[in-house]
């Protein structure tokens, strides 16, 4: 029966090869939060992107990906809430983007709507490739209990792992600290989706996260099964939404949804990685 069923999977991988011999383009932008809501657990400075020389930049790095010219473009936003991101772009598309947040939204809600990277730079790039949609792909019905796996280390005593988890978390804000105060945005976003940076974020899950716990507690591995479920919902949604004649995509994320996602994109032979610093250059 086993044999049967590997001989299943590779009938299916040979037809899926043959159905498309020519793998799409996925431009994978990690990045940090533009308008910094506080929400994960490294608690770093803001970076204002309203400034007439960021704008630039913005315009600048929107224009290098306009060159690239993304068929598609894939937000973090709700998969389950594409119409509201529907109306914010057709807002934006139509130049009434900011009267439509200040009449639709609280005044409490509209720095998210004016300065996150979704508007800032995925909504600017869109225009500028001519696109009528931008494309949905977060999914948020999963959990993330990181009191409980520090609980679970400490009930199993695990001193050292704690202390490199919280050694961790400080050197990050730290040093990313030190980077929005000195670093261009050009910059910070090459950094965030370089080799060392993304094996950092991804190495907090599987290298400290994963071993929490007594071996009868799985509070860890749970968390970091979570992490990963969510990011498979995500990369399923840029999947199944770029068909034949699509190309090219432009999937812009929080950068540690990036480093998840830069293993599925090598794992899958319809796509092929695009390198941010080969499209910024």
């Amino acid at each position: 029966m086993k044999h049967v069923f590997f001989l299943l999977l590779a009938c299916l991988a040979a037809a899926t090869g043959a159905a498309q011999t020519r793998p799409s383009d996925i431009l994978l932008l990690g990045t940090f939060h533009f308008h910094n809501p506080g929400a994960d657990v490294a608690k770093t400075k803001t970076f204002d992107v309203m400034t007439p020389k960021v704008q630039a930049e913005l315009e600048t790095i929107a224009q290098k990906i306009n060159v690239f010219h993304p068929d598609k473009i894939f937000v973090e936003w709700p998969w389950d809430e594409q119409p509201e991101l529907d109306k914010l772009y057709t807002a934006y598309l139509g130049g009434s983007y900011e009267s439509f947040v200040s009449t639709t939204y609280p005044a409490k809600r509209q720095n998210f709507f004016l300065k996150n990277e979704i508007v800032q730079l995925a909504f600017r790039a869109g225009k500028k490739a001519r696109l009528t949609r931008v494309y949905a792909l977060d999914y948020t019905k999963t959990t993330f209990p990181f009191d409980s796996v520090l609980k679970a280390m400490q009930t199993a005593k695990q001193t050292a792992l704690l202390q490199k988890s919280q050694d961790a978390i400080k050197q990050y804000e730290t040093s990313q600290n030190q980077k929005l105060e000195t670093y261009s945005l050009t910059q910070l976003l090459l950094d965030a989706n370089s080799p060392g940076e993304l094996a950092r974020n991804k190495g907090l899950y599987l290298e400290i996260l994963n071993r929490a716990g007594n071996p009868d507690n799985f509070a860890g591995a749970f968390l970091v099964s979570e992490w990963y479920r969510r990011n498979l919902y995500m990369y399923s949604l840029v999947q199944k939404n770029m068909t034949a004649p699509d190309g090219k995509a432009l999937v812009l994320v929080g950068a540690g949804h990036a480093a998840m996602m830069r293993e599925f994109i090598a794992a899958d032979q319809q796509f092929r990685l695009k390198e941010l610093k080969d499209v910024l250059k």
